[in-house]
């Protein structure tokens, strides 16, 4: 299932993505009764509803798998609003803590860093965590600022996040996929001059704009796990990253199970995975973005997030 946030006559609503992929139904269509309102809630709804119903599950079901059954039979039997008619926004348009990211997850991406910056190739002996200060997530086909003045080195990084759909602390790795809602994509947007000049990555990865999410968050029941999907990125129609999440050097179950340790997730943290190789400053010379350019993430079984410079 594939659930989005939109905009129709000037009011943001969620919903989900009919099985053939060209209508979205309301979610109040499908939960009339005290509808969710925002994404937040709608996880955070189907984690309560997973305790709230946990003594009343029948026939090997979880509650969870109710709850999914009711929007899922919705997706087949409603047409929905066609897509030509909503504005699709970022899945989770203000990620309440910010995004939880992993730098130097894949092997080719470590190796071009290193060139960049006539470093020895090292592969990190833990997992490399910051955050990435986000007010207001952009969304499909939003135009991402060039921030011109501020930086001529902005780049790419298209990545997999993992979206958490229930409270945990000190997560067994062979756990987490419990703790997991769902899968978007998040393009990291990135300003290498400042990544340099502060010697940290806080402010270089957090310029206003610059946390293309989406287009859709798709229910984890929509995608084996662990997840192997094809991840691209493309500026301008060039193709320049394409890999595999196989990949990922620290996989989700490890990043949520080392993460969790002495750190409460929330339903509806996010936690971008790590970009592959193929960024603008592992060419020579780099090829960083520039006003007018089209950037497209693709992550197979997602979808693809659009964006342009300016």
């Amino acid at each position: 299932m594939h659930f989005a946030t939109f905009i129709l006559d000037n009011k943001e609503k969620i919903g989900v993505l009919t099985a053939d992929r060209q209508g979205i139904i309301p979610i109040e269509e499908i939960i009339p009764e005290n509808p969710p309102h925002t994404m937040l809630e709608l996880i955070k709804r189907f984690d309560h509803e997973n305790k709230e119903r946990g003594h009343t599950s029948c026939g090997g079901m979880s509650p969870t798998n109710d709850y999914l059954a009711l929007i899922r039979k919705a997706t087949v039997e409603k047409n929905g609003i066609s897509l030509d008619m909503v504005k699709i926004t970022a899945p989770i348009p203000h990620p309440a803590r910010g995004v939880i990211c992993l730098g130097k997850n894949y092997r080719e991406h470590v190796k071009e860093m290193a060139g960049a910056a006539s470093e020895a190739e090292k592969i990190p002996a833990y997992p490399v965590y910051f955050l990435k200060m986000v007010d207001r997530a952009a969304g499909h086909n939003d135009n991402i600022p060039a921030h011109a003045g501020i930086t001529t080195e902005l780049d790419y990084e298209v990545e997999l996040a993992v979206v958490i759909g229930k409270q945990g602390q000190n997560i067994p790795a062979e756990k987490a996929e419990e703790y997991i809602f769902g899968y978007t994509i998040i393009n990291d947007i990135t300003a290498r001059n400042l990544q340099r000049q502060h010697a940290q990555w806080f402010r270089g990865k957090s310029l206003d704009g610059t946390c293309p999410m989406g287009p859709y968050l798709v229910h984890k029941s929509a995608v084996k796990y662990p997840p192997e999907l094809a991840i691209k990125c493309h500026v301008n129609g060039e193709l320049r990253q394409n890999a595999n999440t196989r990949d990922l050097i620290y996989s989700i179950e490890h990043i949520i199970s080392e993460f969790s340790k002495g750190i409460t997730l929330l339903p509806g943290d996010i936690i971008s995975t790590g970009t592959p190789g193929g960024v603008g400053m592992g060419f020579k010379p780099g090829k960083f973005l520039q006003p007018g350019d089209e950037v497209e993430c693709y992550i197979e079984s997602i979808g693809r997030l659009r964006n342009k410079i300016g």
